[in-house]
């Protein structure tokens, strides 16, 4: 960290807005640029740049200087309420669905529960009988609720790698659940 990031935090963490500024000044393009590749929003991205220079401003002891720099800590928080504001709305659209996509007849919650219940066991079944390399990165990514990047760093590989892996993955899930009429 220099010498300019660890002044620059002194003085927020004093209650001085004008640091604020300049750390807003300096790091708004990447925190946005992060933000708005997540989102896919600028609105959305906007938002979520707001929030995080927000956090940084009320409670800048969260930030430890001697563990990273301003620059990477802020980005991680800009990335996880992108991410999190990402699965939250497909969550939101899921729910919208939901009711549209209904039986007209449908099962008693127990029904539900043990269909969904004997699915989700043929999906474990199927996962598990995946080639290694891509049954990790898919129960990394679907069990574990990892992103792309957070698969690749915890498995040693490259993002792309990790990427291919998942997709060749559901895609040979999605032949088998196929044939299994899933």
């Amino acid at each position: 960290m220099t010498t300019d990031d660890r002044a620059l935090h002194q003085r927020v963490v004093g209650g001085d807005e004008n640091a604020l500024g300049e750390l807003h000044e300096r790091l708004y393009p990447l925190v946005l640029g992060l933000a708005l590749r997540i989102t896919r929003d600028r609105a959305v991205a906007e938002d979520i740049v707001q929030e995080v220079f927000v956090t940084f401003w009320e409670r800048p002891l969260a930030f430890d200087p001697d563990k990273g720099t301003l620059r990477s800590w802020l980005a991680t928080i800009a990335h996880r309420r992108a991410v999190d504001h990402v699965r939250t709305e497909e969550r939101r659209r899921v729910s919208a669905l939901a009711p549209r996509l209904a039986e007209p007849d449908d099962p008693s919650p127990l029904e539900e529960w043990v269909l969904a219940a004997d699915e989700a066991a043929r999906v474990r079944r199927a996962v598990s009988d995946l080639p290694g390399e891509i049954r990790e990165a898919i129960e990394l990514a679907y069990y574990r609720g990892r992103t792309y990047r957070q698969a690749a760093e915890e498995l040693g590989l490259p993002e792309g790698t990790v990427k291919s892996r998942i997709r060749l993955g559901l895609r040979r899930l999605a032949g088998e659940l196929a044939e299994e009429e899933l």
